[in-house]
């Protein structure tokens, strides 16, 4: 292994569904998706420890599991079972990432797990070698061995870095109220009609679409079913879009999923207005920045050995 295994501090970066289309559902139990994936710089925080056998995590957050259930548990599983090797880690996770929120909290933390131990590991797999692990564990996390903006199809697993990368000040706002994808998708069973012929996704990545016209064109499949399933979100949603929209959001919308929503914009200062008038009415907000692909190269190019 070249020397005394050390621990590495990894960052497991948030994405958001810019839209979200569902097509039908899978003959695999899944959906057929089309998706607009975008990371932002909000951010879990992952260490990495060697263990010479057992792998464990811990976190902060009291809702994350500390079993197999934790899809970090099972990246790390999945790459020593796939490598053939005896290590252990200890997986620490500081969460900053909203919990069942919509925004890929715990498949970003996988997909950090598998790229921190390839290096930890010295493996040498790169993200291509990691993506069959990665589609294993679950349809979003082979997006965060990517980053930027990009396109997901299939189960969302197949995805694909766009011309375009989406540069914008984020305004995320977490309403508190955890949301079951499960939950949501079946919901959306009971009156999903197959649309193969959906384009408005595809409309919007071969636009140019200067200005905040293109935004229009896109939506979320998923929203009408996870208000259902949490009927709270209603007005909040309506109150958190209008005071998003109200500062000058080129778009605001549900990400994923949801609970949370997210605004972007053009400006820093509309941004800051957003995020203090929604922290006024009690709401947790967050402001971030997106990350192209090139960005997100660079963050993981600084990750060392401690």
């Amino acid at each position: 292994m070249g020397g005394p295994l050390r621990a590495l501090r990894v960052p497991s970066f948030a994405k958001l569904n810019l839209g979200l289309e569902v097509l039908g559902s899978r003959a695999d139990g899944y959906h057929e998706l089309r998706t607009l994936f975008q990371t932002i710089d909000l951010h879990d925080d992952i260490v990495l420890r060697p263990l010479p056998r057992e792998i464990r995590v811990r976190c902060d957050h009291p809702q994350v599991p500390a079993d197999e259930s934790n899809l970090a548990v099972r990246a790390a599983l999945e790459l020593r079972r796939h490598a053939r090797l005896g290590h252990g880690v200890e997986i620490v996770i500081t969460k900053r990432i909203p919990v069942a929120g919509g925004l890929g909290g715990g498949s970003s933390n996988a997909a950090a797990v598998l790229m921190g131990l390839d290096r930890l590991w010295k493996l040498g797999l790169g993200p291509a070698g990691l993506h069959p692990l990665a589609r294993r564990l679950g349809a979003d996390v082979p997006f965060f061995l990517l980053g930027g903006t990009a396109l997901g199809l299939a189960r969302g697993d197949e995805v694909y870095p766009l011309k375009r990368q989406v540069q914008a000040h984020v305004v995320v706002v977490d309403p508190g109220v955890p949301v079951s994808t499960a939950a949501v998708f079946r919901r959306l069973d009971a009156s999903l009609t197959p649309r193969e012929n959906s384009t408005t996704i595809f409309r919007f990545v071969s636009s140019d679409l200067e200005g905040d016209g293109g935004w229009r064109l896109l939506s979320n499949d998923l929203e009408e079913a996870a208000l259902e399933e949490a009927p709270v979100l209603v007005q909040q949603g309506r109150r958190i879009r209008g005071v998003l929209v109200q500062n000058g959001a080129l778009w605001a919308a549900l990400s994923g999923s949801g609970s949370s929503f997210f605004g972007l914009f053009d400006d820093a200062r509309r941004a800051r207005q957003a995020q203090a008038a929604l922290a006024k009415e009690g709401f947790t907000v967050s402001r971030a920045r997106t990350l192209s692909l090139d960005q997100y190269r660079r963050r993981w190019s600084r990750v060392r050995c401690r």
